[in-house]
């Protein structure tokens, strides 16, 4: 059960990349929670995806931290309806004061309840934890997720629709 995507359904892949962290590397520290007293700011990373289907017509986002001590992972961030012209966003699109998010883009809230991106926060003497930034290819425009949903029930309706999956770790310690 170590592997975060075990019980995911198998897909094609695609890239995710970001010039802010590489893959297994250390989140930058402003990539960090403001929140829980983890020193950081709440934003979250630039983000580029390419090799997706060409029949992909939306995109959904998350950010999940499967190591959190909770028998259920946390996650930090969950955005649907991202529309297929959509190949990156910028550096704290997370925030929704920046409007930095594409049009038609919805954001559910986290595990704090927030529509925002929640920074890493591992407990204090829990060790590294994983960040999975997950981009899934949808073959539909537009997710139907009732309003203040979760990022669980946002997989949970996207699993049907999706084409392909790229994902990317961070890692952050105490």
């Amino acid at each position: 059960m170590n592997d975060p995507n075990w019980k995911l359904p198998e897909v094609p892949t695609f890239a995710l990349e970001s010039p802010d962290f590489e893959e297994g590397g250390t989140l930058p520290q402003w990539a960090r929670s403001g929140i829980a007293n983890a020193g950081g700011e709440d934003r979250s990373p630039t983000l580029h995806w390419h090799g997706f289907p060409s029949g992909t017509k939306s995109f959904a986002l998350t950010v999940f931290d499967p190591d959190a001590p909770t028998g259920s992972g946390w996650w930090h961030w969950a955005v649907y309806n991202i529309p297929a012209s959509v190949e990156s966003l910028p550096q704290d699109a997370g925030t929704p004061d920046a409007q930095l998010m594409p049009h038609g883009a919805i954001t559910l809230p986290n595990e704090l309840r927030l529509t925002s991106f929640q920074g890493a926060a591992p407990p204090a003497d829990h060790g590294p934890h994983r960040y999975v930034f997950t981009v899934s290819a949808l073959n539909v425009e537009r997710l139907d997720v009732p309003e203040g949903s979760t990022p669980a029930m946002l997989g949970f309706a996207l699993r049907d629709f999706i084409v392909a999956r790229a994902q990317l770790i961070g890692v952050s310690s105490t």
